[in-house]
């Protein structure tokens, strides 16, 4: 079954390969929204609310919310409350759209979050500025290192976690952007109060693992993007490229000097030119350690990427490594024409390198399917609602915006 699903995904990841058709974004033009249907409209008619009519020049901003309840690493379930804005930054006809979303949880038991991602696309596209701001108290279960261990052989670590990113690009070319970063990351009070193994043993790694330890990490990003996507919450048929080397260093106050690198390619491939919603999307993303000295918790793992979006189906962290390699490929449609409604499909398998070897060993796979319900079609942000499954796991993924 692994090498089924694997063999499905790399036949359809070529697609993240074809050439995308350059488009001045002179011409772009705004998101066509007649006929479309969302959550405020109904609330409108329901609530007998009048709709005020705004200049089309006057700056607007898009909200999305979504209380919700759902489980939080570790077990026991938690109250979240996801927050999305969208607003334009420039004129809409060439410039694309910024985002903020917001998604603090809590359950009210010593374990909360507070999440804040932004995407700022400035005036006529000149300059992208991408930000990850999180503050974190809550423990997590970790399978230790490679995509082989078994589901019981976990432990319950806790910490506490500070991220600060930030990045800011220029327009190079038409959709081709280059600029650096600061990314910190610090672990604090690393312990596994719960378990009488020691840790260390346990993961045969070194770095990060004491307990009662903290860990920082403080370096310069190099960012190379390219995006054709006018909207990066419901992504139209476009393509996606980026790429992240990152430089801890003791002259920034990290603990140890460390290298890595993300690498992270999206391709949306429209099935009709016009109507309703029917396409594929496609997404891969390599991650990986370059040197020695990356704490435990900052190794590459499934979910933890940059949005914490990737193995749907999979329990996040479950598989971890010094590298690892992402594939999933997922089917959109829209149920009614007028786009309040719709569906996707999902398949996506990761594998994480072995301790020794380093070798890509394994693949784990996950599927599953989920609902859309347009709740702003001003930004075009659906509630999502998707149900994944994998091996001896499933779980059902609540959010606003599509996973990728």
């Amino acid at each position: 079954m692994n090498r089924i699903f694997f063999l499905l995904l790399c036949c359809l990841s070529p697609c993240l390969l074809m050439a995308q058709t350059p488009v001045d974004t002179t011409n772009n033009v705004d998101i066509d929204t007649t006929g479309q249907r969302d959550l405020i409209d109904i609330g409108r008619s329901v609530f007998k609310l009048h709709h005020r009519e705004y200049p089309k020049k006057q700056r607007q901003i898009y909200f999305s919310i979504l209380p919700l309840s759902s489980a939080v690493p570790g077990g026991s379930n938690a109250v979240v409350t996801s927050t999305t804005a969208g607003f334009y930054l420039g004129d809409r006809k060439t410039t694309y759209l910024s985002s903020v979303s917001f998604a603090p949880y809590s359950n009210f038991a010593g374990r909360f979050g507070i999440p804040i991602h932004s995407s700022f696309w400035l005036k006529d596209n000149a300059f992208s500025i991408q930000g990850d701001t999180r503050f974190l108290v809550y423990p997590q279960f970790t399978w230790g290192l490679g995509g082989g261990q078994p589901e019981a052989n976990k432990i319950l670590v806790g910490y506490d976690y500070i991220r600060f990113y930030q990045s800011v690009l220029k327009r190079i070319t038409p959709f081709f952007y280059a600029g650096i970063g600061y990314d910190l990351d610090y672990y604090i009070n690393f312990n596994t109060n719960n378990s009488p193994v020691n840790f260390g043993d346990f993961s045969g790694y070194k770095f990060g693992t004491s307990p009662g330890s903290n860990s920082f990490s403080s370096g310069l990003t190099l960012n190379l993007l390219y995006d054709t996507r006018q909207n990066s919450i419901n992504p139209i048929p476009g393509a996606f490229g980026n790429i992240i080397y990152r430089a801890n260093t003791a002259v920034l106050g990290s603990d140890n000097n460390s290298q890595s690198v993300y690498a992270d390619f999206r391709k949306y491939v429209s099935l009709t030119s016009s109507g309703p919603k029917n396409l594929f999307a496609f997404w891969t993303y390599y991650w990986a350690t370059l040197s020695s000295g990356t704490p435990y918790l900052n190794l590459p793992s499934i979910g933890n990427d940059p949005y914490q979006r990737s193995g749907r189906g999979i329990e996040q962290n479950r598989y971890r490594g010094e590298s690892l390699i992402y594939f999933e490929s997922e089917y959109r449609r829209d149920i009614t024409a007028n786009g309040l409604f719709g569906f996707v499909i999902f398949a996506n398998v990761n594998s994480a390198s072995q301790p020794n070897s380093h070798s890509f060993a394994y693949f784990n796979p996950a599927a599953g399917a989920g609902l859309r319900i347009k709740f702003n079609k001003k930004s075009d942000t659906n509630i999502c609602i998707d149900y994944g499954f994998s091996k001896n796991y499933s779980d059902i993924i609540l959010g606003l915006g599509e996973a990728f």
